[in-house]
């Protein structure tokens, strides 16, 4: 074993970010990787982040994806989380706590917020996460790391424990883009390569409205600033699905709600160790709402596709700095609160299935950084990574 797994192993041992070491750590050389504990690895059980799994079976083999990076990467072991990945906080109350490296008194972001922390801390070089409503995009933002959410349908999925069928993606967090392409590569059993960098610069756009507007001050200073050193043609203009979506959650709820209440609702009758916030979001299920949100989907999504006309779509990724701890845990209508307004953006997003990349930018006070968000029709995820590799060296 090389000094430097010995060093993470030690490392993770003492993090609230790792829940699991892999009992039969490999020998090998190369980047060092941690995994979300949703996905099987050989040897481990996954808790999915619930003291209701503490003695869920020990999976007995490798995910795919798992076996895909474990090629090329030494698995370190198995990542904190949100209990069931029903979060953009990122907290804990039953294996702890994630500490955010940037600022140990604010929140990681989650739900993958253990992936984050060892990335963050410099446990790992990379970690694999989930992506429903934001769970990658979220704590990528309030760490200062790159987070790539995929589209739903470019890993396989077999071997992960399920949230929102329908919502839920994979995704990387890294310290730089590159790194993001090949562990892309990786998960999807091809050759790592440089994304093939547009022939022409891409067009962005920059929703007007609420999705800016309502950002913290900071944020949207930090978002300008950087709009302005990238040096690219920005067309600021609405874009009236994400109105219209927008409203319709507003109305009759999420999706994200309404499938993970098919998956956890039981919990709310039944005697149960549950993280208060969980069962609150759970409580939020509407039935009669459901349909309508689901049945304008498709309609939306083209029609947003449509009003891109082939731009990447620029944001903040999330609206303000991520938030102290403290008030969070003493009252659970600000913790509500906060993780509604953490998500807000991401959970948009996600209902369109837009794959996304999370860059950190700039400066926030307390020693945070911005964030900013590309997106691009589902499926796009080659340019996106291509048009974030290209603006990359501009942000560092």
């Amino acid at each position: 074993m090389s000094d430097r797994v010995e060093e993470a192993l030690r490392r993770a041992a003492e993090s609230t970010a790792f829940i699991t070491v892999t009992p039969d750590l490999a020998h090998g050389e190369g980047p060092l990787v941690a995994w979300k504990d949703l996905f099987d690895v050989a040897g481990t059980r996954s808790t999915n982040g619930s003291a209701s799994r503490r003695n869920a079976p020990v999976a007995t083999e490798d995910a795919p994806i798992v076996r895909n990076l474990a090629k090329h990467t030494v698995c370190v072991g198995k990542t904190n989380q949100s209990e069931f990945a029903f979060s953009g906080l990122g907290l804990n109350p039953h294996f702890g706590n994630p500490v955010n490296p940037l600022a140990p008194d604010r929140i990681p972001g989650g739900s993958s917020s253990g992936s984050a922390v060892a990335v963050a801390a410099g446990i790992v070089d990379l970690a694999v996460g989930t992506d429903t409503s934001g769970s990658v995009r979220v704590p990528a933002a309030f760490c200062g790391l790159v987070g790539f959410k995929a589209s739903i349908d470019r890993y396989d999925r077999t071997g992960m424990l399920p949230l929102a069928p329908s919502l839920d993606t994979i995704g990387v967090l890294t310290h730089d883009v590159a790194a993001a392409v090949q562990a892309d590569a990786w998960l999807r059993g091809t050759r790592p390569a440089l994304p093939t960098l547009p022939t022409t610069r891409a067009r962005f756009v920059v929703p007007t409205g609420e999705v800016l507007d309502d950002c913290d001050p900071d944020v949207r200073e930090a978002f300008e600033n950087t709009l302005s050193a990238l040096d690219r043609p920005v067309e600021r203009r609405p874009l009236p699905a994400l109105v219209e979506a927008q409203y319709l959650m507003d109305s009759h709820g999420s999706l994200a709600v309404a499938e993970a209440y098919r998956q956890h609702g039981h919990f709310l009758t039944e005697p149960n160790d549950v993280d208060p916030l969980v069962l609150r979001r759970l409580a939020d299920f509407n039935g009669a709402g459901e349909p309508v949100v689901r049945q304008a989907r498709a309609r939306l999504t083209a029609r947003l596709v449509e009003e891109l006309a082939g731009a990447v779509l620029l944001c903040p990724t999330v609206r303000d700095p991520a938030p102290p701890v403290a008030p969070l845990l003493a009252d659970l209508d600000v913790m509500a609160a906060a993780n509604r307004r953490a998500l807000r953006t991401t959970t948009l997003l996600s209902y369109f299935g837009l794959p996304g990349v999370a860059l950190p930018h700039g400066t926030l006070p307390d020693g945070l950084r911005g964030s900013i968000l590309l997106s691009s029709p589902p499926g796009d995820d080659d340019r996106l990574l291509a048009v974030a590799a290209e603006i990359w060296p501009l942000l560092t």
